[in-house]
């Protein structure tokens, strides 16, 4: 049998049952786009976990005080209250040699007041290095100086959301001030739109000297964390070691295991993350996975219906000459197809699903060009696999038998 007249016969069966063609497309179509939607909402949220972490730098270590020092009886402190680390920590941290960037930073929660507007923030403060360390950029204005920080001044930088909620769209506040308690701050700089930096949202904080913070907003004179930024990425454990070491020989603690501090890298961080979402990411589509082998089940059962109804036709074209392997390609070949086109819907469909899903949950749906061939080989493969045994048993029917047929 000819190509062409293959592709013929095949269009035409599959139109001649157009309800039933259509039902069997149906069942792959949900199954690819099951298929196609789970991983692409799973790698897209994967994609944003990450790029969440990284805004904070993959060459990035913070140090924060930890409980873990305690001994002894009685109840122990949470993390959140314990205080162990200090300016001096932060200074003898910056002589490492895989160090190039220390910025120590206080943190406190107030209200600021702005004429007829006000908001709750989350106050940080921090020294000049800070903006470079957590790479930030200064929309409008200037950021914190080593000078504010050495006078204790009374200025703030915005977060971009914050200053749109104290003084509204398209105003620029630099030079305004605002009341925090018995703070009457100037502002001196915006931040641009970061989103949350690691465990900080820099956006609806306002930054303040580490020294003014210190004296109005903690009453505390310790840090809530030192963030610190590595040379080397592939040094990034060899230099938590060197910053380990240090601060149990500052503190005089003989054992990590009694440290006050604890460290966290952002480099194993984003590797374990990718790891777990990776993982997630495989078990849905594993799951979705079990709805194309329901359709392909559908596949073999419409085929087989179809072997049993055209018996005659079957047996007429073996007695005028056709041989068992184009009986079995025909079938074979409707079965493919039916496959493919089902295939086809099902990645235009997944795609849309997971771009749906994904604006819903505020993420991002990524469809790769792996996802996509994983598709169009299971699809193929269906076809082949679901479609070989009612292919064989049509090419196997004694011509004669098959003329019998009622």
């Amino acid at each position: 049998m000819r190509f062409s007249d293959l592709i013929s016969e095949t269009l035409h069966s599959l139109t001649a049952n157009k309800v039933r063609s259509g039902l069997t497309i149906l069942g792959i179509v949900v199954g690819i786009a099951s298929v196609i939607a789970m991983v692409a909402i799973g790698q897209g949220s994967q994609a944003s976990i990450e790029q969440s972490i990284q805004a904070a730098g993959s060459n990035v270590l913070t140090v924060m005080p930890s409980a873990g020092g305690q001994s002894g009886p009685g109840v122990r402190m949470g993390a959140g209250s314990v205080e162990s680390l200090t300016r001096e920590d932060a200074e003898s941290l910056a002589g490492l040699s895989l160090v190039t960037g220390v910025a120590p930073s206080s943190q406190g929660q107030g209200q600021l007041v702005a004429a007829d507007a006000n908001a709750n923030a989350q106050f940080l403060g921090v020294t000049a290095d800070y903006v470079k360390v957590k790479g930030l950029t200064v929309a409008s204005g200037s950021f914190i100086t080593g000078r504010d920080d050495e006078k204790n001044a009374q200025v703030v930088v915005l977060g971009a959301t914050l200053a749109e909620d104290l003084f509204g769209e398209s105003v620029d506040p630099v030079g305004k001030r605002i009341r925090s308690g018995n703070m009457l701050l100037t502002v001196v700089g915006v931040l641009k739109e970061k989103g949350t930096s690691g465990f900080t949202n820099v956006d609806s904080a306002a930054i303040l000297p580490l020294s003014t913070c210190s004296r109005y907003v903690t009453g505390s004179e310790y840090l809530s964390s030192i963030t610190l930024t590595i040379a080397d990425e592939e040094q990034m454990d060899a230099a938590e070691n060197s910053v380990s070491g240090l601060l149990l020989q500052r503190h005089g603690i003989a054992s990590a295991d009694y440290a006050d501090f604890s460290i966290q890298n952002m480099a194993d961080m984003l590797e374990t993350v990718s790891s777990v979402t990776g993982t997630f990411t495989t078990l849905l589509a594993g799951i979705a996975g079990i709805s194309l082998l329901v359709g392909g089940i559908g596949i073999m059962n419409m085929m087989l219906t179809t072997v049993t109804e055209r018996t005659r036709e079957i047996g007429l074209r073996k007695a005028i000459g056709a041989d068992s392997s184009a009986i079995s390609a025909q079938f074979l070949a409707e079965s493919v197809t039916l496959t493919l086109i089902g295939g086809a819907l099902g990645i235009l469909t997944g795609w849309g699903i997971g771009a749906l899903a994904a604006s819903l949950l505020g993420a991002s749906a990524i469809v790769t060009l792996d996802s996509v061939l994983l598709a169009v080989g299971v699809c193929a493969f269906i076809g082949i696999v679901f479609g070989y045994y009612p292919a064989r048993r049509a090419a196997s029917l004694s011509p004669i038998e098959a003329l019998r047929y009622q």
